[in-house]
């Protein structure tokens, strides 16, 4: 058998892919999920606006981790900190809010375990 490598563009085009699937995940689960109907309600527009900031910085990552989400996640949370008519409670609630998406984003970025072959008795 002959074996193949990746190259590097391949390999820039599956990370940037796993990337966007991430992206893609919080958006969905947030707007879609269990509360999503609840939080369509309570989306503001500067809401929308650092969520989208949010997941273009998850979407140039490479391979998405816990620790550089939650730091993409606080950086954008520290500039709307700074902006005057925000009100600090519904800052702190979307703060959380997107931390606790971490969980759904990793189930849907994760590869589905592989399953053994189970050989046959002759």
């Amino acid at each position: 058998m002959k074996k193949t490598d990746m190259g590097t563009g391949a390999k820039v085009a599956v990370g940037l892919g796993v990337a966007a699937v991430a992206a893609f995940a919080a958006a969905g689960y947030f707007l879609y999920g269990k509360d999503g109907a609840k939080n369509k309600k309570k989306v503001r527009g500067w809401m929308l606006k650092a969520k989208g900031e949010v997941l273009e910085g998850v979407e140039k990552l490479k391979n998405v981790t816990e620790e550089e989400y939650k730091a993409i996640v606080d950086r954008v949370g520290s500039k709307y900190k700074a902006v005057k008519n925000i009100d600090p409670a519904e800052l702190a609630t979307m703060m959380r809010e997107l931390h606790g998406h971490w969980k759904n984003i990793k189930k849907s970025i994760s590869p589905a375990p592989k399953k053994k072959a189970v050989k046959k008795a002759k």
